[in-house]
């Protein structure tokens, strides 16, 4: 059963980069680091690999990339597998896949994605006003 929905549209439908600043300058503060001035700037755009790195090299966390993902991402309290992820280029609909989450594929027309991260897709929707929440519970 489909629990939480990640969606790829910050700024446009949601604005979670106040929410993601929060969780790692406190990880960086737990873990004895120094939050940059800058840190929140470089940070947006990165991909989860680039800002855990980060975190971990840069900022001063102190354990490896790979945990400091974990300890952030779990924040969210909810198993990959019971999370969909609405994604419109080919690398999110790669990464979400790769990541367990359940896909769903709302593809631009100017910009189509790559036939092999389609192919990792749950549902293709046309539009963003076709994802209801019965399209959401019919991939749990």
């Amino acid at each position: 059963m489909i629990e939480a929905v990640v969606f790829d549209l910050d700024g446009v439908l949601i604005d979670s980069e106040p929410v993601w600043e929060q969780v790692r300058r406190g990880l960086v503060a737990e873990r004895g680091g120094h939050w940059a001035a800058d840190a929140q700037h470089k940070l947006m755009g990165m991909s989860t690999p680039e800002w855990a790195r980060y975190l971990s090299e840069d900022l001063g966390v102190g354990l490896p990339p790979d945990k400091v993902a974990a300890l952030v991402t779990d924040r969210l309290g909810v198993a990959p597998a019971s999370c969909a992820a609405v994604e419109d280029s080919s690398n999110g609909l790669r990464s979400a896949a790769a990541a367990g989450l359940a896909v769903i594929a709302i593809p631009r027309p100017q910009y189509p994605p790559d036939p092999d991260a389609l192919a990792a897709t749950s549902l293709v929707l046309p539009a963003l006003a076709d994802l209801t929440p019965g399209a959401v519970s019919a991939l749990g």
